[in-house]
């Protein structure tokens, strides 16, 4: 055998031997070493046994000690309870001996009761016997019922007391009239005396002056090219006649005109007219007039003492300087009624800022009504709503025709201003044949309907009397006459201020004693 394998199987042996027995120390060491913990986890186990058998009796004295207590507390208000109950049951006890009593008491009073009603009926019925037989006796001795007297008695009361109270009515509606009628008449004259607006008459037409009749040569040019660009640019038109050292300017847009009347005179004064001076002249003029119409706005609004007008409703306004109606400058009219109509507020103790408002614009619809559809009442109506003024304002703008239903007396007193402003003398003018012709108009209006007897206009046209046949009407269809002929007046016809419609339906029977 070779050594040197013998020796590696000897060394080979030795380190099994050596292996073992250290495995079998270590196994023996951990097998006590087990051992050992077994024992104190038994011995902790035991002691962990006894203190929860300590913890339990502990807790098991203090649940008998815990529960005495609550016996003991329950016990005591038991017993509590029990003698507040005794107290209520002798409580109860005493109520009810109480209430016995009581109940006797009641029965008695309640028999005495019956015992007085028993009595009264008695002596009711009695009087009652009594009375009848002294009624009896008296309708003996006066002749007359009960009823016949009562009768009587009360017709003569009844008689006395419509006589005093038509007497006391009467008194009444006259005294009422009379101070009505004064303090209208104080308040109208005041509100006219501390009004002063100078009246400018215009018409359709403005005549220009000229410094001599060869000036009327150059504003025609040659082949007439001067005056056609003139009425082009202008839209009015140029009148040249024989009257000497004038020419006429004819439109019925008053602003229109004025323009073309400063056109006309700047050219004149200049003495260069043709076609490309008199369009820069015109646009000049155009300016001038803007200027004009907003100054005359602003200065009307100032002359009122209105504040707070939208810009655009003061350039309106100042467009009715130049216009006028019956010869009547329709801006100094408007100030005039607002005015008026200011002061009657005043004295009356309503709004006189509504009325003074209403009465600046009431007619402020007439500038633009050649440029807007529709009336100048609703034109006036829709521009004060579209700028902002207050439905009171509008109100008595659209009121003041009486087209609608008065809601206020500012509305009632812008009517009336403006009705003082055009009627009073030498405020608006008329030339006579216009005037005839109107007044002959207004009675053939009427003359055609039928019923209708003859037709008189009175009081310079502000009223018309109908005489009607009177089989023909009675009370409600005359009055149903004037409110058809009013309304009739108003879709045919124009006039300034109002118009009264009086129906007359007289009957007369005739008779002679011979």
């Amino acid at each position: 055998m070779d050594p040197t394998l013998a020796t590696g199987v000897m060394l080979l042996g030795l380190a099994c031997l050596v292996t073992g027995f250290v495995l079998t120390t270590r196994t023996q060491q951990l097998k006590g070493e087990l051992g050992a913990r077994q024992q104190a986890l038994a011995k902790e186990t035991h002691d962990y046994e006894k203190q929860a058998e300590a913890l339990k009796k502990e807790a098991l004295l203090e649940a008998r000690d815990e529960a005495h207590v609550i016996r003991q507390a329950a016990e005591q208000e038991a017993r509590e309870l029990r003698a507040q109950v005794q107290k209520y049951e002798e409580r109860l006890n005493q109520r009810e001996e109480a209430l016995d009593r009581r109940t006797a008491g009641l029965e008695q009073r309640e028999a005495d009761l019956k015992s007085h009603d028993r009595e009264l009926q008695r002596l009711y019925e009695e009087a009652n016997m009594m009375i009848a037989n002294q009624h009896s006796e008296l309708e003996r001795i006066g002749g007359m019922s009960r009823e016949d007297a009562r009768g009587h008695l009360l017709k003569q009361v009844e008689d006395d007391m419509r006589m005093d109270a038509a007497r006391l009515i009467k008194q009444i509606e006259e005294e009422t009239r009379e101070e009505a009628e004064r303090r209208a008449r104080k308040i109208i004259v005041q509100a006219i005396q501390r009004c002063a607006v100078d009246q400018v008459s215009e018409s359709t037409v403005s005549v220009v002056p000229l410094p001599s009749d060869e000036m009327k040569g150059r504003i025609i040019g040659r082949e007439g090219r001067n005056i056609r660009t003139f009425e082009t640019l202008t839209g009015v038109d140029l009148i040249i006649d024989d009257t000497p050292e004038a020419v006429v300017l004819s439109a019925f847009d008053p602003i229109r005109r004025e323009t073309a009347r400063v056109a006309l005179s700047n050219l004149i004064t200049d003495g260069r007219i043709h076609p490309g001076r008199i369009e820069e002249t015109i646009i000049k003029a155009r300016e001038e007039i803007d200027e004009k119409i907003r100054e005359a706005g602003e200065l009307a609004v100032m002359r009122s003492g209105v504040s707070g007008l939208h810009p655009e409703l003061v350039r309106t306004l100042g467009k009715l300087r130049y216009r006028t109606s019956y010869g009547q400058n329709v801006l100094d009219h408007s100030i005039e009624v607002a005015h008026l109509a200011a002061t009657m507020a005043a004295e009356l103790g309503v709004d006189a800022g509504v009325a003074r408002r209403a009465g600046l614009l009431h007619d402020v619809g007439k500038a633009v009504d050649y440029e807007v559809e529709g009336s100048h009442l609703d034109i006036s109506v829709d521009l004060s709503r579209r700028y902002g003024e207050s439905p009171a304002v509008v109100h008595a703008v659209e009121a003041h025709h009486g087209d609608v239903e008065f809601g206020s007396v500012e509305a009632v007193l812008v009517q009336v201003a403006d009705a003082i402003s055009a009627s009073r003398p030498g405020a608006r003018r008329e030339m006579l044949e216009t005037y005839i012709k109107r007044m002959q108009r207004l009675e053939n209006v009427c003359d055609g309907m039928e019923g209708v007897e003859k037709t008189f206009a009175v009081q310079a046209g502000r009223e018309l009397r109908i005489i009607v046949r009177p089989a023909e009407f009675d009370d409600y269809t005359a009055a149903k006459l004037a409110r058809d002929m009013a309304k009739k007046i108003e879709d045919e016809m124009e006039y300034p201020g109002q118009i009264k419609v009086v129906v007359i339906r007289e009957s007369r029977a005739t008779e002679f004693a011979r």
